[in-house]
């Protein structure tokens, strides 16, 4: 598995970034790292920010 940022702030970054720079979407993100869709979506909501499909970021 890829090493995700620990801080939610930096993770929010790192999503957004590899949203807009490499993935159409966030499943294909998380099918591509390896990593659980719903871990991502459940960390970066305790600091607000929710995962926008028509958008492709979470803000």
């Amino acid at each position: 598995m890829n090493e995700l940022p620990e801080d939610v702030m930096m993770l929010f970054s790192f999503i957004n970034m590899k949203l807009r720079d490499e993935f159409s979407s966030l499943d294909e993100l998380c099918g591509a790292m390896n990593v659980d869709r719903q871990f991502i979506e459940d960390k970066l909501k305790t600091a607000g920010f929710e995962y926008n499909e028509q958008q492709n970021k979470f803000w």
